[in-house]
């Protein structure tokens, strides 16, 4: 026989289940921790998507503007159209000749998430959806 079946038949071997328990635990500890701050971090990841639109929204408007000398009052005027898979809707609050609001709303983790920019380029989150 060798060694090691010798120390299994005595008992000495192996892990004990409280051992194991505590591993588990251990384990259960972590995850709980890690799986919050990963969520968060997923959106915060996918606000990236509103500040990449909205500045493209930005660019459209001014374009817009150069050509018509108001603001669009759609983002279809502006040929804007979030594809499919965007996690945010769009819209224009308010536009005229002197400036102009567009607002983007979504889910990107449970809470409602809301941006706002104005003609300066300024993008404001007015309802936070991640936590910080």
């Amino acid at each position: 026989m060798t060694n090691a079946c010798r120390a299994y038949d005595r008992g000495e071997g192996g892990f004990t289940l409280i051992e194991v328990m505590m591993v588990v635990a251990i384990i259960g500890i972590l995850a709980a921790m890690a799986i919050p701050n990963y969520r968060n971090y997923q959106c915060k990841a996918r606000q990236s998507e509103v500040r990449n639109a909205l500045g493209l929204v930005r660019v459209s408007q001014e374009a817009y503007f150069a050509e018509f000398q108001t603001y669009a009052v759609s983002l279809s005027d502006i040929s804007f159209f979030p594809g499919s898979g965007a996690r945010y809707s769009y819209s224009v609050i308010s536009a005229s000749p002197n400036g102009y609001t567009v607002q983007a709303s979504g889910m990107p983790h449970r809470k409602t998430d809301t941006w706002q920019m104005t003609e300066s380029g300024v993008v404001v989150n007015t309802q936070v959806g991640c936590a910080n």
